[in-house]
């Protein structure tokens, strides 16, 4: 997911009897980006000058605004913003209200776009335990929570407590689809935390998900089939690399014609020559550059 296809529940907090965020949404849909924040950048001034920052019309128009400054690519802008909005948002709402929830989720996707993940770490930490209290273990957004959590976990070099989020988010998420992605996630938890063999199982679980759902040929099963056989060379199981190498290679080369693929063969095809150098066969590594 993009971060700022997450994003896209910032504008839920429109209030409708703001004729000011109104005026705003209309002047969003006209101009150029830097017009549409400035737009909504006189809306914020104008909410803070006539009702003070921590009124809930300013905190939303500061939540649209630094919505606005992320989908433009005004990083820094847009999580200076955020921080104040949820900071505003505490006070006025309280820390577990549902406002306050949909902000702090846009910070925390907002410090893993700028590779912030220790700071994006914490506040997953505190949606997934107002989640867990309101909604339940087994609730989408607790699950999103919990894998969010799991990935900052995992990006800030802390494999072991992202492998106990993801396995516990595998447990509780009631989507076949979502599952998969789960197991994408723990492999590599594992694989960093040097639980190779690990990694493999939950790797051939999600190959044979994709297999069944999308078709052997299909891009986004030939990314797991091509990670699993860069798995077994991790693992030092040279053998296995080239069997699974070898077949991904095939599948892939059969559906070359869709660009995306193409260049997900060639490297299949790098990574083949490796496996079969690490086996001792050289000769075969070389036919194929």
């Amino acid at each position: 997911m993009s971060v700022w296809q997450a994003l896209l529940r910032w504008t839920g907090l429109t209030n409708p009897e703001d004729t000011n965020a109104a005026d705003a949404d209309q002047t969003n849909d006209a101009g150029t980006p830097a017009m549409r924040a400035a737009a909504l950048e006189r809306t914020l001034q104008q909410a803070v000058d006539a009702y003070g920052s921590a009124d809930p019309r300013s905190i939303t128009a500061r939540n649209n605004l630094a919505g606005k400054y992320a989908q433009i690519g005004r990083r820094a802008a847009a999580t200076s913003q955020f921080e104040q909005a949820l900071t505003d948002a505490v006070v006025t709402f309280g820390d577990d209200h549902e406002q306050t929830d949909v902000i702090r989720e846009n910070l925390a996707w907002t410090y893993e776009d700028a590779g912030r993940f220790d700071d994006a770490a914490s506040q997953w930490e505190s949606l997934l335990s107002n989640r867990e209290q309101s909604l339940g273990s087994t609730a989408g957004d607790t699950v999103t929570a919990r894998a969010r959590l799991a990935q900052c976990y995992r990006r800030s070099g802390r494999p072991d407590a992202a492998i106990a989020r993801f396995e516990q988010a595998l447990e509780d998420s009631s989507s076949a689809e979502e599952r998969d992605g789960l197991r994408l996630g723990l492999s590599m938890a594992l694989t960093a935390a040097g639980r190779h063999n690990d990694a493999i199982h939950q790797l051939r679980i999600a190959l044979a998900h994709r297999q069944r759902r999308l078709g052997s040929r299909h891009h986004d099963t030939l990314m797991v089939h091509h990670r699993l056989g860069r798995a077994y060379t991790q693992a030092g199981r040279a053998n296995e690399a080239v069997d699974t190498l070898r077949l991904a290679y095939r599948h892939g080369l059969a559906v070359a014609g869709d660009p995306d693929i193409r260049v997900l063969t060639m490297r299949m095809r790098r990574d083949l020559a490796g496996a079969l150098s690490a086996a001792g066969r050289h000769r075969d590594a070389a036919a194929l550059f």
